[in-house]
């Protein structure tokens, strides 16, 4: 079977709820489907009641009444509040690969009392009818939304396609309470967490949401090797101008065994210095390899800005204290330094392959959003969902 393109919304009880990454986790691993696609949507009254007419007369095989409860939901808590016009937060996944629609109806599973205890549905979504009267629908919550057939997930591409303004980066959606100031960061999970189909991305999103923030931005990132060069740039002076002393530690023991005599520090700052932005540019050039695929000497110019082939994803997090909080749930750069529990120490293996990046400012937030979130860059999102169902 050819390659298909599959969708899921995680609702918006299920993100104010934090289940977002146990349930990215479960689309993974339990599909073997790549993730290619994501976005953040606050819908628009318009887009909420298509998507509503969607669910209703598309043609899956959920029964009538499972149907009608999608649709009445995504019209009740997918558009903005009638009274207040606050909008609501959903993500939009794209997940690719062979027989994906039916791989991905099939983990989502079934709405109500039918619902397996392994499926998403089955732990994280709710239908209670009244004791008296089971054809009355007391409580409902999907948790989950999917398309169970080629039509109805077409249908919703194009719609998503078409409704793209509604979607990006959600600023002022979410309301805090008085004189509490929220604050906006990001954060990246790095390419070693996709290097084949596995819940480690899901599972750090899980642990970055014990810092207790919304997520009001996400993209899956394929960083051109232009980009890499400027999300990395400083790094680039600090390993070649202040890495002496790690040169030293390396050079000492060989060339005191190889020459059979004791070298002095002059000598050894001497050679360190020599060597020192030999040394920093090949680090530098491996940093831009490990997260684009290929170095700047390894790029023709004329391919420097084409997206390139190592995979992460990108966060936005807001709430008070953002930065600080996320930092401190990821934990310092060196894995073996990082406190138990924290993202590093669980899923890091060293300093450059440590599994996410967090800004550590808020100058650092403005700038990494300007690289890789710039609204002038093609809209990744948007190209799958036309490539797929123009």
């Amino acid at each position: 079977m050819s390659e298909q393109l599959a969708y899921a919304v995680i609702t918006p009880y299920s993100l104010s709820k934090f289940r977002t990454g146990g349930i990215i986790a479960r689309l993974i691993t339990r599909t073997g489907l790549h993730l290619v696609g994501a976005r953040m949507y606050a819908p628009s009254k318009e887009f909420a009641s298509e998507y509503a007419m969607l669910l209703r007369t598309s043609g899956h095989s959920d029964s009538e009444q499972i149907r009608s409860l999608l649709g009445d939901y995504v019209e009740n808590h997918f558009g903005p509040d009638p009274k207040t016009g606050q909008r609501h937060r959903i993500m939009v996944l794209l997940l690719q690969g062979e027989d994906a629609i039916a791989k991905v109806h099939e983990v989502i599973g079934a709405y109500g009392s039918s619902a397996c205890w392994n499926t998403i549905c089955g732990t994280y979504g709710d239908l209670i009818l009244d004791e008296n009267d089971s054809s009355k629908v007391v409580y409902f919550e999907p948790a989950v939304l999917g398309g169970g057939d080629e039509e109805g997930v077409s249908a919703a591409v194009k719609l998503f396609a078409k409704y793209d303004s509604d979607g990006g980066i959600l600023r002022g959606v979410e309301r805090y309470p008085e004189g509490v100031k929220p604050q906006l960061t990001l954060a990246m999970i790095k390419p070693e967490n996709f290097r084949f189909p596995t819940g480690r991305p899901g599972n750090i999103i899980d642990s970055f949401s014990r810092a207790g923030l919304n997520i009001v931005g996400i993209k899956v990132q394929r960083m051109s090797t232009a980009q890499a060069l400027e999300f990395y740039g400083p790094v680039r002076e600090v390993l070649c101008t202040k890495l002496n002393d790690r040169i030293i530690g390396l050079i000492k023991p060989t060339l005191e065994k190889a020459l059979s005599i004791q070298l002095g520090q002059e000598v050894l700052e001497k050679v360190a210095n020599d060597l020192g932005e030999v040394y920093g540019q090949s680090q530098f050039d491996n940093i831009i390899r490990f997260m684009s695929g290929r170095a700047e000497n390894e790029c023709p110019a004329d391919q420097l800005h084409e997206e390139g082939t190592a995979e992460s994803i990108v966060l936005l997090f807001e709430g008070p204290d953002a930065i600080a909080k996320i930092r401190t749930v990821l934990g310092p750069t060196d894995p073996s330094k990082a406190p138990p529990g924290s993202i590093r120490r669980e899923f890091g293996t060293s300093v450059m392959v440590n599994a996410a990046h967090a800004s550590d400012s808020e100058e650092s937030v403005r700038r990494e959003m300007g690289i890789l979130l710039d609204e002038t860059h093609p809209n990744h999102f948007l190209s799958i969902c036309r490539k797929f169902y123009p």
